[in-house]
């Protein structure tokens, strides 16, 4: 069975986790020069995760998207912010924004469940009707039926709304738990013609799930976030030398910002890790002056899941 906790693994004592391992440089030239770069140009999508679930992470992600310290965002369709999310695409149309497809409801008590009828997605429920709390529960009781479904529910909602996403990626990495799960990701971006989260790997687990991208599918060579283990204040520093150690390719960092406020301390009560605290470090750290020069000194080009949907 595959956990979050594989999903992300460490990078020895380096600021960040890396979820994916290193895809072949063939691929890569082809996508810095169909994108006007140089073949070892360094291209880096900065992307904040979890839009909708809070008003205080919309606020701080909106903050961070105008001031282009990210280039990229992901909407939780099934979150109680979604109508604020919708009302903020529409007003900047060119906004960088993706679904973050959601099969976990993982903060306790507060809970989402299906954008499906319940009575359509049974196996993707707990007890109380709402989305399981992690992985495990989903990877041994959903059915993959199900599983797509409801995240083309998902997709279907947000077009609704007047959302059109760039990218679909996955909370909590949900989507890699099976191959089948993931089949029904790779099914609905086709259909949807999105580009959506592939990267390599020699994981004889995730194999199966590599060996299904075709020949058209974008893989990024790399995605990071943030490592628990570095104290609080190291952690912009850490993100600068994340920055210093980028080679040539096509990667992705992780972010998940927040403001510390009432509301985000509720939800995330007991949770240090992707917490409050820890997510407005994460917004002061993607928004300082020393983030942005390590930017500018290591040559690192910022693009958007958008400038690969063009490549589709």
């Amino acid at each position: 069975m595959f956990s979050r906790q594989r999903f992300v693994r460490a990078l020895g004592c380096s600021a960040v986790a890396i979820l994916f391992s290193t895809l072949g440089k063939a691929q890569m030239k082809n996508i810095a020069e169909r994108l006007g770069y140089p073949a070892d140009a360094k291209l880096l999508i900065i992307h904040a995760d979890d839009l909708a679930v809070a008003r205080s992470v919309d606020r701080a992600s909106f903050a961070a998207l105008d001031q282009k310290a990210v280039s990229s965002a992901s909407i939780m369709v099934p979150c109680p912010w979604l109508t604020e999310v919708a009302e903020y695409a529409k007003a900047h149309p060119d906004a960088d924004l993706g679904l973050h497809l959601t099969l976990t409801s993982e903060w306790d008590p507060y809970k989402w469940g299906p954008v499906a009828p319940r009575d359509q997605v049974p196996s993707l429920l707990d007890p109380n009707g709402y989305f399981w709390a992690d992985n495990s529960p989903v990877a041994k009781n959903g059915k993959p039926e199900e599983v797509e479904r409801e995240i083309r529910a998902q997709v279907e909602r947000a077009l609704a709304m007047g959302i059109h996403p760039t990218h679909l990626d996955t909370h909590m990495g949900t989507l890699a738990a099976r191959p089948d799960f993931y089949a029904a990701l790779i099914k609905v971006a086709h259909e949807y013609h999105l580009p959506f989260m592939a990267v390599r790997s020699t994981d004889p687990q995730l194999a199966p799930m590599m060996k299904m991208l075709t020949p058209h599918d974008i893989a990024l060579d790399s995605v990071a976030v943030f490592n628990p283990s570095i104290p609080a204040s190291e952690w912009t520093q850490s993100y600068v030398k994340m920055l210093q150690g980028l080679g040539p390719g096509l990667h992705e960092i992780i972010v998940h910002l927040g403001y510390d406020d009432a509301e985000l301390q509720a939800i995330t009560v007991d949770h240090p890790d992707y917490g409050a605290a820890w997510r407005e470090r994460d917004f002061k750290a993607v928004t300082s002056p020393e983030f942005k020069k390590a930017l500018e000194d290591n040559h690192i080009i910022l693009i958007g899941w958008k400038d690969l949907e063009k490549l589709l």
